[in-house]
């Protein structure tokens, strides 16, 4: 299983494919997929049969996976794309924006 540079709740910025430039925040990361899923990013259709959560039923939107290698982390001082750098604290793992040197929380 590889390490990924991105987590839960980072604000990130797509680089690729039909969204390519929108912003959102990381709802889910699936790890064994390589894969995160992004608010606002990605929208598809999707029937549903109407039920007790949605009783009209009918067509919704909702985010789908996009693969992580189109996403970057937004630094935090600039607001602009930036790649990651790990350091290890003892055995805490710091991420860093590459850009700026700030630290990504």
């Amino acid at each position: 299983m590889s390490k990924l540079h991105i987590k839960k709740d980072d604000t990130v910025v797509v680089l690729a494919g039909g969204d390519k430039g929108k912003t959102g925040k990381v709802l889910k990361v699936l790890v064994e997929k390589n894969r995160a899923i992004v608010e606002g990013v990605n929208l598809v259709s999707k029937s549903t049969k109407p039920s007790a959560k949605n009783p009209q039923g009918g067509i919704i939107k909702q985010e789908a996976s996009i693969n992580i290698s189109n996403l970057s982390l937004i630094d935090p001082k600039s607001g602009k794309a930036t790649r990651v750098a790990i350091k290890h604290d003892g055995k805490n793992v710091i991420r860093i924006a590459k850009k700026s040197g700030e630290e990504i929380k």
